[in-house]
C-alpha cells in the first residue's frame, strides 16, 4: 500500500476544500475595512452572477445585511460571503480577490468555471458557447 490510497489530509486543508468560496488575504482587508464602514450591522459581502457582458455572465458583488432562503454562508478571513443558490454552480472554487493597477482598484473573482472572459474581467462563459441571446455587446453591459 502507498501514501497515495490513503492521501493525508490536514484540517486547514479539508476546511479549505469544503468552503465553495474563499476571499483573498488581501480582499479581506479591503472587504473588512469597506464592512466597517457600512454602517450595517453583521453585513457581509454577497457575490453573485447575472446574465450581461461580453461574454454572457457578469459577477456582481454588494455589502448586505440579510441572509436569504437557499443562500450559501461562508465565512473565510474574518468575511463573510453570501452567494445565492442560482449563483452557487458558477462561483463553485472562486476566490474573491482586490487588485489594485494603473486603473485604480476594485474587486475580482478568480473563478475556475470560467473557460474564457472578456478584458475587463468582469464577464465570463463557463461553456464556450456564445452569450445567451440578447446578452453581450460592450464589456461591463
Amino acid at each position: 500500500m502507498t501514501a497515495e490510497m490513503f492521501p493525508v489530509t490536514t484540517p486547514a486543508a479539508a476546511e479549505a476544500e469544503a468552503k465553495v468560496i474563499t476571499i483573498s488575504e488581501y480582499g479581506a482587508q479591503k472587504a473588512q475595512s469597506i464592512l466597517a464602514g457600512s454602517g450595517k450591522q453583521d453585513a457581509g459581502v454577497r457575490v453573485f452572477i447575472k446574465s450581461g457582458g461580453c461574454s454572457g455572465y457578469q459577477y456582481g458583488m454588494a455589502i448586505d445585511d440579510r441572509e436569504l432562503e437557499g443562500d450559501t454562508i461562508v465565512y473565510d478571513r474574518g468575511v463573510k460571503l453570501l452567494v445565492d443558490q442560482a449563483s452557487l454552480a458558477l462561483l463553485r472554487g472562486s476566490e474573491v480577490d482586490f487588485v489594485e493597477n494603473l486603473m485604480g482598484g476594485g474587486f475580482t473573482v478568480n473563478n475556475p468555471n470560467a473557460t474564457s472572459s472578456c478584458g475587463c474581467g468582469h464577464s465570463f462563459r463557463t461553456d464556450g458557447a456564445t452569450a445567451p441571446e440578447g446578452q453581450g455587446g460592450s464589456c461591463g453591459s
